[in-house]
């Protein structure tokens, strides 16, 4: 899965502390802490006929990883979604496309990893781009990365945290097998996510998922477990092996840039008869029924 460039994004207005600047010109500075270390938090958000899905729970998550992280200062709700929905206005956006929010600790007054050097306040960000749900209908292959997911007493997955080294690196080995994505296991070998998504399996009518210890609490993935519930599927959140996902009728990955995604090979083994299956079918279209639903604000003529 590689994604390609739309020429729709080729004028794109992007919001810098409420500055918006062609993306030709739109930069941060040098001594901003997303450059001097990935002292950043961020939020994939999606936007429906003028709506964004979860916008809240999206900022709450922000919130809680800029309080782990001890930001001193971070912009207010309010002021957040007022930016949001400046930047789709002025790039006529409301319906096919992506955000990338991110919040930086800011700048530094001079270089070096001391959080006390950032005195400036924080750097938010608002990138909106036209982006259909990125993966492929016809399924996905992975294989398992070498590179483990770290547990939380190591760094604390919670912390929805801009360094994505471990990711970049597991889309490394994926690149070089021919996949589209790698599988990701925690440090006791069980299956954690994706590099980008998190993961379910279904087998025998019953949808399984692994727990977050070792990657964060998904957005797309809780909507797929309120579906579960809503609409009377078995759901188990439990430590699942490579094996069990090996043996599994079908595989799915769920996110905000891609949505709900078949996966239909896994490490050279076909899952299940190696075409996406009925319950990912059936769960893809009901969330989409979900999604339009469940749109919070920001309303965009």
């Amino acid at each position: 899965m590689k994604q390609s460039f739309d020429p729709r994004n080729r004028d794109l207005l992007i919001n810098i502390n409420g500055e918006l600047l062609h993306r030709d010109v739109a930069r941060i500075s040098p001594f901003d802490s997303a450059v001097q270390g990935g002292d950043a938090v961020w939020e994939g958000l999606r936007v429906y006929n003028g709506r964004i899905f979860r916008l809240e729970t999206h900022i709450d998550r922000l919130f809680h990883s800029a309080k782990a992280l001890a930001f001193q200062e971070v912009p207010s709700r309010e002021a957040i979604k007022l930016e949001i929905k400046r930047t789709l206005e002025a790039n006529s956006m409301r319906d096919g496309c992506h955000i990338r929010l991110t919040l930086t600790r800011g700048e530094k007054i001079t270089s070096g990893m001391d959080p006390r050097l950032n005195q400036a306040g924080p750097t938010l960000i608002v990138l909106a781009e036209w982006k259909a749900p990125v993966y492929e209908t016809g399924g996905l292959s992975l294989i398992t990365s070498s590179v483990r997911r770290f547990a939380p007493d190591m760094m604390d997955p919670k912390i929805h945290h801009a360094n994505l080294i471990q990711s970049i690196m597991a889309k490394l080995e994926a690149n070089q097998a021919g996949a589209d994505d790698a599988l990701m296991l925690d440090a006791h070998g069980f299956v954690a996510e994706t590099n980008a998504t998190h993961i379910f399996m279904v087998k025998d009518g019953e949808v399984f998922t692994p727990f977050t210890k070792a990657c964060p609490e998904g957005v797309t993935r809780d909507s797929v477990l309120k579906l579960c519930a809503n609409h009377g599927i078995a759901a188990i959140v439990s430590d699942l092996s490579r094996t069990q996902f090996f043996a599994a009728d079908e595989m799915f990955c769920t996110g905000t840039m891609g949505e709900l995604a078949a996966v239909v090979e896994l490490d050279g083994r076909s899952i299940g008869d190696g075409k996406p299956g009925p319950m990912t079918a059936r769960l893809s279209g009901l969330f989409q029924d979900f999604v339009a639903n469940h749109g919070d604000e920001i309303l965009v003529d």
